[in-house]
């Protein structure tokens, strides 16, 4: 059977890597993986796959990102009937005036738990996170965004290997993509 993956990225065309979408196209077709589509230029690639070992999967991917590219390659993935649902489900008022609206997706429980543990100390009026199945729903005032209490933790070189943020928009793309062509 084959499933709808999105491989969420973290830390490309930021920092200094730059990696063009055509070539991680490329990479992601070079190791036998089906209807490649990249979306935006921020680490986004929905592909399908016949392969059930999520972990085995993961660590194929990340190889041939370093292989390739010669970075240390993190990535969560996320199937497109989990990630729809976790969309759904976001548990704040995606439209409110001066706000993001963020989605921290997470490859190790414990790390997102710990996370989550932070929520009661951060300021309402300023950020609210709560838990989802296999992700942190974050809202945050616009204008504080990277500078709040909590993406000033979750950017820590200890999550960097498990989590990735992404904004409910582009998820909403990932959603609507179509299958490569």
């Amino acid at each position: 059977m084959t499933t709808r993956v999105v491989a969420l990225l973290r830390g490309i065309n930021v920092n200094g890597i730059t990696i063009a979408m055509s070539d991680l196209r490329d990479t992601f077709q070079a190791i036998g993986l089906t209807n490649v589509r990249t979306v935006l230029a921020s680490g986004n690639v929905l592909f399908d796959t016949d392969q059930t070992d999520a972990a085995a999967l993961k660590a194929r991917i990340e190889h041939a990102l370093r292989e390739t590219f010669g970075y240390e390659a993190w990535i969560v993935l996320v199937d497109t009937g989990t990630l729809a649902g976790v969309v759904r489900g976001f548990p704040f008022d995606a439209e409110r005036e001066g706000w993001h609206s963020y989605l921290l997706f997470g490859s190790d429980q414990a790390v997102l738990d710990e996370l989550a543990a932070l929520s009661p100390g951060l300021d309402p009026a300023v950020e609210t996170v709560e838990a989802g199945a296999g992700v942190l729903y974050w809202q945050v005032l616009r204008s504080v965004g990277i500078a709040s209490a909590f993406s000033r933790v979750t950017g820590r070189a200890r999550y960097r290997s498990s989590t990735t943020t992404r904004n409910l928009r582009t998820l909403n793309k990932l959603l609507a993509a179509p299958p490569a062509g």
